[in-house]
């Protein structure tokens, strides 16, 4: 029998949102796919194990600062708070947090994968049984509710990862803004903000030896296959990912291996040797440029902490009042 709670609120894209949005980017110019769609119970699978790469330095280096300044982040969370973390995934990273909070008044844990969520909350309960864990799942990029039942106490909102750099600067100016009038005014929001550095260590950080990045990337594929009845084969696309300087990011693109026709929702898709999906953006940021983009969207920077060799950030931001 099936033990794992039932979660508070499910709002995630149906088969007609994920087909049309298919179709939309394939559509483009150039193609697209949203990456939010890597994220079934097996893609987020994929993504723990990313996360365990050598190359993958992101979440290494976010731990051992989670781990190393724990204290600290706990304070400037406060002592009463809602925790409400985009994302949540596994919540491996929220444990190093949850350990250190003085007695937190809720837990919210977003994700867009049920099975991935609903199986950490179970954990987590068996961690932390007297801490009121109220799961939502939901696409965060979009507007969803939180639980009618949260406590009326300050909110943080959790973002590690370095997520922020799947959005292009004015969609991360507006996402940011969207969580400012979620925690409300003089609420914070602790994120994981990676650092600008050189390309050879950013491209490796997307396009691991051992092919685990490639399989999740194309994971977008397979669940066109399964859920779509795409006509593809996943394997005919090559991984690819390239660090663009002059934008900032590092882009993750799907390569058409040869001449070939992809079908999805009854349209045909014509791809020659070496075109391209663009399924993924990751920009990286200086402290002063992040700081910018989040006074634009009305938090001010209170506190970052960094590794010694400066290529990771977690900053704790406050929610200004709105302007009159």
């Amino acid at each position: 029998m099936d033990q794992r709670p039932g979660a508070a609120i499910e709002s995630v894209p149906d088969t007609e949102e994920f087909l049309g949005d298919v179709i939309a980017g394939l559509s483009a110019t150039p193609r697209t796919l949203p990456c939010k769609y890597f994220y079934d119970q097996e893609g987020s699978r994929l993504f723990d194990a990313i996360c365990d790469l050598d190359e993958y330095y992101l979440t290494r280096t976010e731990i051992a600062i989670l781990e190393a300044e724990s204290g600290d982040l706990a304070r400037h969370v406060g002592e009463s708070s809602v925790l409400i973390e985009y994302g949540s995934g596994s919540s491996r990273k929220t444990r190093l947090l949850l350990d250190h909070l003085e007695s937190p008044a809720a837990y919210v844990p977003i994700d867009i994968s049920r099975e991935h969520l609903l199986d950490a909350v179970v954990r987590l309960r068996g961690r932390y049984p007297s801490l009121r864990i109220l799961p939502v799942v939901a696409d965060y990029t979009a507007q969803f509710a939180l639980p009618r039942d949260l406590p009326d106490a300050r909110r943080v909102a959790f973002f590690p990862g370095s997520t922020i750099g799947n959005f292009a600067p004015e969609e991360a100016r507006a996402f940011l803004a969207r969580i400012a009038r979620t925690v409300r005014a003089g609420g914070g929001l602790l994120i994981g903000v990676d650092l600008k550095k050189d390309a050879e260590t950013l491209e490796a950080a997307y396009d691991d030896a051992s092919g685990v990045t490639a399989a999740f990337n194309r994971n977008v594929l397979v669940r066109m296959v399964h859920e779509l009845d795409a006509e593809l084969d996943p394997e005919r696309f090559a991984h690819t990912a390239t660090w663009n300087e002059a934008e900032g990011r590092v882009e993750m693109h799907l390569v058409s291996e040869g001449r070939q026709v992809v079908r999805v929702g009854g349209v045909d898709f014509r791809f020659e040797p070496g075109d391209r999906i663009w399924t993924e953006s990751s920009y990286k940021y200086t402290l002063d440029g992040f700081a910018r983009l989040a006074a634009g969207a009305g938090f001010r920077v209170e506190k970052v902490w960094t590794d010694p060799r400066q290529r990771f950030s977690l900053q704790y931001l406050v929610a200004s009042p709105p302007l009159r």
